[in-house]
């Protein structure tokens, strides 16, 4: 993943990295597009490779887009010697606060035995896949299907370009693809979850970063999601942050493999459930994105939607508030406040929350027979509320 989450100004349960919304730029702003590892990596491959063969670097190297697109890289290392060449190429992720932004990836590119064709290897900062689940299979470099085709493509043109596709040993090369400090990058991820050790994966499916699209973090909680259910769990809990993260995994006495960081995207895991799914599900988080949950939204972010103090107010009132403590509820400076008023009156206002966020989160699922429950959390990670485990129908 190349994103992390932020917190939504009400609550406190948050992801501590650093976050698509921080420093957002005003509506409106034309955002510069970027390109991903797995494109940086093609374009270093492709440079090594026909250096490999000519003894000359192209500078820029252009290559080609699964979507047709022909962008042209400058390169930022050349260096070989008898029998490999490598090519580096600084990733530019555009606008996107993108954990990888500015960091080198290079591939050094050597001949291989005869009839190999293209092979991997995961170089300094490049993870190792070591769970099921993934695209990938346990042991490989965790560079996905999509760079790897993109590699094999841009080996092939330049051999055919240069008439090396049929002297028998042209196409069997080996690509180690590294990025120096990647391990350290890593630590900002969720590779260590999914089971990727060592450092950073090579990602992208168009090759293009999308400014503040989240693409990477939405992969992360499908790539969690498979892993968990490769390894044969058949229940996940969905946090919306690092606090109920722990409070949940504490709870429900979980595996890690078994926590999905979905941060706001609860409508986007449970999609991906309802087609992959898994027995049990458990969403949780702090009581401001709950009721936002509760309120109907499925993505929890703070530009899709506020906390509706008069929706919070309204359910106050349906636990046994009175009319000046309702009242005050609607005036209240945050969904905190509204919580605490609740409590000092007395009133089970999480329960009612809990409920409501049910019957939003249930409607991605309809049908399946999935059993799925709330948990509601206050800042320190104490129980707020919980609907227990339910079948949606």
């Amino acid at each position: 993943m190349d994103e992390s989450a932020n917190p939504d100004p009400n609550d406190a349960d948050a992801t501590p990295d650093p976050a698509p919304e921080a420093g957002e730029p005003p509506a409106g702003t034309v955002l510069r597009r970027g390109w991903t590892t797995g494109a940086c990596a093609t374009a270093a491959a492709k440079a090594a490779y026909e250096a490999l063969l000519t003894g000359d670097f192209p500078d820029p190297v252009a290559i080609r887009l699964p979507g047709g697109e022909t962008p042209a890289f400058a390169l930022a290392l050349q260096d070989a010697a008898p029998g490999w060449a490598r090519a580096g190429i600084v990733k530019d992720a555009g606008d996107d606060p993108d954990v990888t932004h500015g960091a080198l990836v290079t591939a050094t590119v050597r001949f291989g035995p005869v009839g190999s064709g293209v092979t991997f290897k995961a170089g300094d900062g490049v993870g190792t896949v070591t769970r099921p689940g993934l695209p990938i299979p346990p042991g490989e470099p965790a560079i996905n299907p999509v760079p790897r085709r993109m590699m094999r493509e841009a080996i092939a043109e330049v051999a055919g370009r240069l008439g090396r596709s049929g002297d028998g040993r042209s196409g069997d090369v080996e690509i180690e693809i590294a990025i120096p400090g990647g391990a350290r990058l890593a630590e900002r991820t969720l590779n260590g979850r999914l089971g990727i050790v060592g450092g950073l994966s090579i990602l992208g499916t168009t090759g293009i970063v999308v400014p503040y699209s989240c693409a990477a973090w939405i992969h992360s909680i499908h790539r969690g999601i498979d892993v968990a259910r490769a390894m044969g769990f058949d229940h996940v809990a969905g946090a919306t942050g690092s606090t109920s993260e722990d409070a949940v995994r504490a709870l429900r006495a979980l595996d890690e493999v078994q926590l999905i960081d979905m941060g706001d995207f609860v409508g986007g895991m449970l999609k991906y459930i309802r087609a992959h799914p898994v027995a049990r599900v458990t969403v949780c988080g702090g009581f401001a994105k709950m009721a936002k949950l509760g309120q109907g939204l499925l993505d929890l972010h703070s530009k899709r939607g506020a906390v509706d103090l008069d929706w919070l107010a309204g359910r106050l009132a349906e636990a046994g508030g009175a009319a000046n403590l309702v009242a005050a509820a609607r005036n209240a400076n945050s969904a905190l406040e509204v919580m605490e008023m609740a409590r000092a009156a007395g009133l089970d206002l999480g329960r009612l929350v809990a409920a409501a966020a049910w019957a939003t989160a249930a409607r991605p699922l309809a049908g399946t027979g999935i059993a799925l429950e709330i948990v509601v959390f206050d800042r320190q990670g104490g129980l707020v509320a919980e609907t227990g485990l339910r079948t949606v129908g």
